[in-house]
């Protein structure tokens, strides 16, 4: 059993998929490991641990052929990983909704393509969740962009000169991400508010010491779609909500973003007017760009400035924190492929629940009923 670690070849992609220690456990394992060179020199992982691990390193061609299983943060081109063995995973996160042309190439090619953002939200596959690791890691980065595009301090500060106020911040859509970010901007001292569509977030919002904004008197929208994530709301559901957050917005210095719903353009949730209300200098993080955005005129790799207010949109933010969020991404490989590992064959045998949920490709077809709907 060879597995081949690739370098990343998306522009501004940092990770890498697997780390000395996950190369050593699969070593443990049974198996073979082949590194490309280079692949861990932006997550600060050198050629020379990789090799002390027990990897080999060699060039792409040299790492992928032969391989029964690739491994990647993101999904590899079809053509980078010619020579690899027939019917072959190819375990990444690989965005099958808006990388389907590529998903199909892996059928085409006759590659079993398994999509680790799939993986279901079940106890058993919390070790395994790529999601929550990296989200979590960007609601915390979010939160120091923030601070960095800010013009005035978090916390509030009794000075010899007088008093400097603490900032106020809110956090909409929580999440892993926003979970992360209000306890991060509670540490730097601000005064801090979230809301959720979920009524079921309140209890946790405020069991971090945070304000909890919630629509009241709505019978019946509770928020709570397949797998933990947001579903749509109803429209009387919105224009409440837009109503509440309209007044609060205005009187906030920071806002956070993070509503995504899978496989859909990200909600909107802030306007252009909302953003004008806010006071010059305050700073909006949009964690959900990439996908469309949560607020009207983010754009996606760029910090902008509409009615004096910063909007910040920058692209892949975990990369932004690439040796950490690779040692989690790794493990969570990791802990995936080994939960499956059978000794006798020395290679992990997919069990239905999570297999058919991760699998994207099989036989040459595309099997996921996720793609087929």
């Amino acid at each position: 059993m060879k597995i081949a670690v690739l370098k990343e070849q998306a522009a501004g992609e940092a990770r890498v998929a697997a780390t000395p220690e996950t190369v050593k456990k699969f070593i443990g394992l049974g198996a073979q490991v082949a590194v490309e060179a280079g692949a861990g020199l932006t997550a600060s992982v050198a050629d020379a641990d990789y090799a002390a691990a027990g990897a080999s390193l060699a060039d792409r061609a040299a790492t992928v052929a032969g391989a029964d299983i690739v491994l990647g943060v993101q999904g590899p081109d079809v053509a980078s990983i010619a020579g690899v063995n027939p019917g072959a995973w190819i375990v990444a996160g690989l965005n099958p909704f808006g990388e389907r042309a590529r998903v199909d190439a892996y059928a085409a090619a006759g590659y079993e393509a398994l999509a680790m953002e799939f993986m279901p939200r079940i106890t058993r596959a919390q070790s395994m969740d790529i999601l929550s690791s990296q989200s979590n890691l960007s609601g915390y980065k979010a939160v120091l962009d923030a601070a960095s595009e800010y013009g005035k301090a978090f916390p509030m500060m009794m000075t010899a000169a007088g008093t400097v106020s603490a900032a106020r911040a809110f956090i909409m859509g929580v999440g892993v991400a926003g979970l992360q970010a209000i306890a991060t901007a509670r540490r730097l001292g601000a005064q801090v508010s979230a809301t959720d569509v979920r009524a079921a977030t309140k209890e946790q919002i405020e069991s971090l010491g945070a304000k909890a904004i919630f629509v009241e008197k709505v019978a019946g929208i509770e928020g709570e779609g397949s797998g933990g994530y947001a579903t749509e709301m109803s429209d009387e559901y919105k224009a409440a909500q837009a109503e509440l957050v309209s007044s609060h917005i205005a009187k906030q210095d920071i806002v956070i973003t993070t509503a995504l719903i899978p496989g859909r353009p990200a909600p909107r949730l802030i306007t252009d007017a909302q953003i004008a209300s806010m006071k010059p200098g305050s700073v909006i993080v949009d964690l959900a760009v990439e996908q469309g955005g949560n607020v009207e005129g983010a754009v996606a790799g760029e910090v902008v400035v509409r009615h004096g207010v910063k909007i910040v949109g920058h692209r892949n933010v975990p990369s932004r924190l690439a040796t950490d969020t690779s040692a989690l991404f790794s493990r969570n490989l990791f802990n995936f492929l080994s939960a499956f590992w059978d000794k006798e064959k020395g290679a992990p045998v997919l069990d239905e629940e999570i297999g058919n949920a991760i699998r994207l490709t099989q036989g040459g077809k595309v099997v996921n009923e996720r793609l087929l709907g």
